[in-house]
Protein backbone atom coordinates (compact mmCIF):
# COMPACT_ATOMS: atom_id res chain seq x y z
CA UNK A 1 0.00 0.00 0.00
CA UNK A 2 1.46 3.36 -0.54
CA UNK A 3 2.07 6.34 1.42
CA UNK A 4 -0.66 7.89 0.13
CA UNK A 5 -3.19 5.12 1.13
CA UNK A 6 -1.39 4.87 4.50
CA UNK A 7 -2.79 8.81 4.83
CA UNK A 8 -6.22 8.13 3.42
CA UNK A 9 -6.49 5.68 5.92
CA UNK A 10 -5.24 7.65 8.62
CA UNK A 11 -7.45 10.62 7.89
CA UNK A 12 -10.32 11.86 10.07
CA UNK A 13 -14.04 10.75 9.29
CA UNK A 14 -16.11 13.04 7.95
CA UNK A 15 -18.94 12.44 10.38
CA UNK A 16 -21.92 14.70 9.63
CA UNK A 17 -24.65 13.03 7.52
CA UNK A 18 -25.37 14.15 3.94
CA UNK A 19 -27.20 14.02 1.16
CA UNK A 20 -28.19 15.11 -2.06
CA UNK A 21 -29.87 17.95 -4.15
CA UNK A 22 -30.12 16.71 -8.06
CA UNK A 23 -29.65 20.61 -10.65
CA UNK A 24 -30.46 19.47 -13.81
CA UNK A 25 -28.41 20.60 -16.82
CA UNK A 26 -30.45 21.10 -19.88
CA UNK A 27 -30.58 21.05 -23.99
CA UNK A 28 -32.27 23.35 -24.94
CA UNK A 29 -32.56 22.55 -28.73
CA UNK A 30 -33.58 19.24 -27.46
CA UNK A 31 -35.59 19.98 -24.71
CA UNK A 32 -34.37 17.08 -23.01
CA UNK A 33 -32.40 16.52 -19.30
CA UNK A 34 -28.84 16.04 -20.35
CA UNK A 35 -27.30 15.72 -17.17
CA UNK A 36 -27.99 16.22 -13.26
CA UNK A 37 -25.56 17.45 -10.73
CA UNK A 38 -25.31 16.46 -7.57
CA UNK A 39 -24.90 19.02 -5.02
CA UNK A 40 -24.12 18.14 -0.94
CA UNK A 41 -26.73 18.75 1.26
CA UNK A 42 -26.74 17.79 4.75
CA UNK A 43 -29.68 15.28 5.60
CA UNK A 44 -31.19 17.61 8.42
CA UNK A 45 -31.49 20.01 5.07
CA UNK A 46 -28.22 22.17 6.08
CA UNK A 47 -26.79 23.90 3.14
CA UNK A 48 -23.80 23.21 0.54
CA UNK A 49 -22.31 26.39 2.56
CA UNK A 50 -22.90 24.68 6.25
CA UNK A 51 -21.61 21.43 5.30
CA UNK A 52 -18.88 22.35 3.40
CA UNK A 53 -17.57 24.74 6.44
CA UNK A 54 -17.02 21.47 8.59
CA UNK A 55 -14.55 20.34 5.96
CA UNK A 56 -10.93 20.51 7.19
CA UNK A 57 -7.63 19.08 5.84
CA UNK A 58 -7.87 16.09 7.87
CA UNK A 59 -11.58 14.83 7.01
CA UNK A 60 -11.52 16.01 3.27
CA UNK A 61 -10.62 12.65 1.27
CA UNK A 62 -13.85 11.00 3.84
CA UNK A 63 -15.76 13.72 2.60
CA UNK A 64 -15.38 13.99 -1.30
CA UNK A 65 -15.45 10.18 -0.91
CA UNK A 66 -18.82 9.68 0.89
CA UNK A 67 -20.27 12.63 -1.74
CA UNK A 68 -19.28 10.72 -5.04
CA UNK A 69 -21.04 7.59 -3.33
CA UNK A 70 -24.06 8.89 -2.13
CA UNK A 71 -24.80 11.02 -5.39
CA UNK A 72 -24.07 7.51 -7.16
CA UNK A 73 -26.34 5.73 -5.21
CA UNK A 74 -28.95 7.72 -5.14
CA UNK A 75 -28.64 8.41 -8.77
CA UNK A 76 -29.47 5.08 -8.98
CA UNK A 77 -32.08 4.78 -6.60
CA UNK A 78 -33.52 7.71 -8.84
CA UNK A 79 -33.89 6.09 -11.91
CA UNK A 80 -31.04 8.53 -13.54
CA UNK A 81 -29.53 6.86 -16.00
CA UNK A 82 -32.50 5.52 -17.66
CA UNK A 83 -33.11 9.27 -18.49
CA UNK A 84 -30.27 8.96 -20.49
CA UNK A 85 -28.58 11.68 -18.77
CA UNK A 86 -25.55 12.31 -16.69
CA UNK A 87 -24.70 12.25 -13.29
CA UNK A 88 -22.39 14.93 -12.77
CA UNK A 89 -20.27 14.57 -9.51
CA UNK A 90 -18.24 17.27 -8.39
CA UNK A 91 -14.53 16.44 -7.04
CA UNK A 92 -11.97 17.84 -4.17
CA UNK A 93 -8.32 17.92 -6.33
CA UNK A 94 -6.78 18.24 -3.15
CA UNK A 95 -8.44 15.11 -2.09
CA UNK A 96 -6.89 12.77 -4.61
CA UNK A 97 -3.78 11.72 -3.93
CA UNK A 98 -3.42 9.00 -6.70
CA UNK A 99 -6.07 9.01 -9.08
CA UNK A 100 -6.18 5.21 -9.39
CA UNK A 101 -6.20 4.23 -5.95
CA UNK A 102 -8.81 7.16 -4.94
CA UNK A 103 -11.77 5.82 -7.39
CA UNK A 104 -11.82 2.55 -6.09
CA UNK A 105 -15.27 3.28 -3.80
CA UNK A 106 -16.57 4.92 -6.76
CA UNK A 107 -16.20 2.21 -9.13
CA UNK A 108 -17.24 0.04 -5.84
CA UNK A 109 -20.54 2.18 -5.81
CA UNK A 110 -20.97 2.20 -9.48
CA UNK A 111 -20.31 -1.89 -9.64
CA UNK A 112 -22.82 -2.36 -6.84
CA UNK A 113 -25.74 -0.34 -8.14
CA UNK A 114 -25.32 -0.54 -11.47
CA UNK A 115 -24.91 2.68 -12.37
CA UNK A 116 -23.11 2.95 -15.92
CA UNK A 117 -19.71 4.45 -14.94
CA UNK A 118 -19.72 5.93 -18.90
CA UNK A 119 -22.53 8.01 -17.66
CA UNK A 120 -20.35 9.98 -14.67
CA UNK A 121 -18.77 13.42 -15.22
CA UNK A 122 -16.37 14.77 -12.54
CA UNK A 123 -16.50 18.39 -12.36
CA UNK A 124 -14.14 20.20 -10.57
CA UNK A 125 -13.68 23.90 -9.23
CA UNK A 126 -9.56 25.39 -9.05
CA UNK A 127 -11.04 27.33 -6.11
CA UNK A 128 -7.39 27.62 -4.29
CA UNK A 129 -4.02 27.41 -6.81
CA UNK A 130 -3.06 23.88 -6.96
CA UNK A 131 -0.01 21.92 -8.08
CA UNK A 132 -0.91 21.83 -12.30
CA UNK A 133 0.57 18.40 -13.00
CA UNK A 134 -1.76 16.77 -10.21
CA UNK A 135 -4.47 18.09 -11.46
CA UNK A 136 -3.94 17.38 -15.21
CA UNK A 137 -2.63 13.63 -14.07
CA UNK A 138 -6.64 13.31 -12.21
CA UNK A 139 -7.92 14.88 -15.61
CA UNK A 140 -6.35 12.65 -17.31
CA UNK A 141 -6.56 9.06 -15.38
CA UNK A 142 -10.15 9.61 -15.47
CA UNK A 143 -10.88 10.30 -19.17
CA UNK A 144 -8.70 6.88 -19.24
CA UNK A 145 -10.92 5.33 -17.47
CA UNK A 146 -13.64 6.24 -18.86
CA UNK A 147 -14.88 8.96 -17.11
CA UNK A 148 -16.47 12.24 -18.71
CA UNK A 149 -14.71 15.71 -17.31
CA UNK A 150 -15.20 19.10 -16.73
CA UNK A 151 -14.26 22.27 -15.61
CA UNK A 152 -16.60 24.47 -13.85
CA UNK A 153 -16.70 28.67 -12.93
CA UNK A 154 -14.54 28.85 -15.97
CA UNK A 155 -13.61 32.60 -16.03
CA UNK A 156 -12.98 32.56 -12.21
CA UNK A 157 -10.62 31.51 -9.88
CA UNK A 158 -7.82 29.60 -10.97
CA UNK A 159 -9.86 27.67 -13.30
CA UNK A 160 -8.42 29.23 -16.40
CA UNK A 161 -6.74 29.42 -20.09
CA UNK A 162 -3.45 28.09 -18.47
CA UNK A 163 -5.14 24.52 -17.33
CA UNK A 164 -7.20 24.27 -21.25
CA UNK A 165 -3.61 24.61 -23.02
CA UNK A 166 -2.62 21.46 -21.13
CA UNK A 167 -5.66 19.59 -21.26
CA UNK A 168 -9.36 20.00 -23.23
CA UNK A 169 -12.28 18.24 -21.19
CA UNK A 170 -15.05 17.31 -22.34
CA UNK A 171 -17.25 20.32 -20.77
CA UNK A 172 -16.34 23.74 -19.51
CA UNK A 173 -18.88 25.26 -17.11
CA UNK A 174 -18.93 29.31 -17.95
CA UNK A 175 -19.17 31.29 -14.81
CA UNK A 176 -22.31 31.91 -13.73
CA UNK A 177 -21.04 36.09 -13.15
CA UNK A 178 -20.22 36.10 -17.16
CA UNK A 179 -23.76 35.35 -17.25
CA UNK A 180 -25.91 37.37 -14.71
CA UNK A 181 -27.26 40.39 -17.21
CA UNK A 182 -25.42 39.23 -20.44
CA UNK A 183 -28.56 40.20 -22.11
CA UNK A 184 -27.33 44.01 -21.13
CA UNK A 185 -23.79 43.73 -21.49
CA UNK A 186 -22.14 43.80 -25.04
CA UNK A 187 -18.67 43.46 -22.87
CA UNK A 188 -19.85 40.05 -21.57
CA UNK A 189 -21.49 39.19 -25.26
CA UNK A 190 -18.00 39.67 -26.25
CA UNK A 191 -16.30 37.62 -24.16
CA UNK A 192 -19.28 35.33 -24.05
CA UNK A 193 -19.50 34.43 -28.01
CA UNK A 194 -15.46 34.13 -28.09
CA UNK A 195 -15.11 31.86 -25.37
CA UNK A 196 -17.99 29.32 -27.30
CA UNK A 197 -15.97 29.91 -30.81
CA UNK A 198 -12.64 29.09 -29.18
CA UNK A 199 -13.88 25.95 -27.05
CA UNK A 200 -15.81 24.60 -30.61
CA UNK A 201 -12.21 24.97 -32.16
CA UNK A 202 -11.02 22.66 -29.16
CA UNK A 203 -14.02 19.61 -29.36
CA UNK A 204 -15.05 21.15 -25.82
CA UNK A 205 -18.95 21.34 -25.32
CA UNK A 206 -20.16 24.62 -23.26
CA UNK A 207 -22.51 24.69 -20.57
CA UNK A 208 -23.58 27.81 -19.12
CA UNK A 209 -24.78 28.44 -15.17
CA UNK A 210 -26.24 30.31 -13.22
CA UNK A 211 -29.52 31.17 -15.72
CA UNK A 212 -32.01 32.91 -13.59
CA UNK A 213 -33.91 35.58 -16.02
CA UNK A 214 -35.82 35.21 -19.96
CA UNK A 215 -32.90 37.96 -21.09
CA UNK A 216 -30.32 35.40 -20.19
CA UNK A 217 -31.56 32.71 -21.88
CA UNK A 218 -32.70 35.01 -24.82
CA UNK A 219 -29.22 36.32 -25.63
CA UNK A 220 -27.48 32.57 -24.14
CA UNK A 221 -29.77 31.34 -27.43
CA UNK A 222 -29.00 33.82 -29.65
CA UNK A 223 -25.08 33.21 -29.11
CA UNK A 224 -26.16 29.55 -30.02
CA UNK A 225 -25.39 27.70 -26.62
CA UNK A 226 -27.74 24.70 -26.15
CA UNK A 227 -26.70 23.62 -22.52
CA UNK A 228 -27.30 25.80 -19.48
CA UNK A 229 -28.53 25.22 -16.14
CA UNK A 230 -30.27 27.42 -13.40
CA UNK A 231 -33.18 28.36 -11.76
CA UNK A 232 -34.72 29.96 -14.93
CA UNK A 233 -35.31 25.90 -15.60
CA UNK A 234 -35.52 24.25 -11.87
CA UNK A 235 -34.09 25.01 -8.48
CA UNK A 236 -32.28 21.52 -6.71
CA UNK A 237 -34.70 18.59 -6.00
CA UNK A 238 -33.49 17.44 -2.28
CA UNK A 239 -33.08 13.61 -3.72
CA UNK A 240 -34.54 14.03 -6.01
CA UNK A 241 -34.91 14.20 -9.99
CA UNK A 242 -36.67 17.79 -10.77
CA UNK A 243 -38.24 17.99 -14.27
CA UNK A 244 -37.26 21.62 -16.24
CA UNK A 245 -39.52 23.69 -16.94
CA UNK A 246 -38.64 24.96 -20.29
CA UNK A 247 -38.94 28.99 -20.61
CA UNK A 248 -40.83 30.30 -23.98
CA UNK A 249 -38.72 32.89 -25.72
CA UNK A 250 -40.38 36.55 -27.03
CA UNK A 251 -41.56 35.98 -30.49
CA UNK A 252 -38.61 38.14 -31.96
CA UNK A 253 -36.11 36.16 -30.24
CA UNK A 254 -37.60 32.70 -31.58
CA UNK A 255 -37.81 33.98 -34.45
CA UNK A 256 -33.33 34.83 -34.53
CA UNK A 257 -33.18 31.39 -32.91
CA UNK A 258 -34.56 29.25 -34.97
Amino acid sequence: MTAACEGCRGGALFETPITMAFHPIVDVRSKRTFAYEALVRGEGGQSAGAILAEVSPENRYAFDQNCRVKAIELAADLKLAAEDAFLSINFLPNAVYEPRACIRLTLAAAMRTGFPVQKIIFEFTEVERLDSTHVLNILRSYRAMGFKTAIDDFGAGYAGLGLLSEFQPDFVKLDMDLIRGIEKSGVKQTIVRNTLTMLKELGVSPICEGIETIGEYEALRELGVDLMQGYLFSKPGLASLPAPIWPQASPAASRAIA
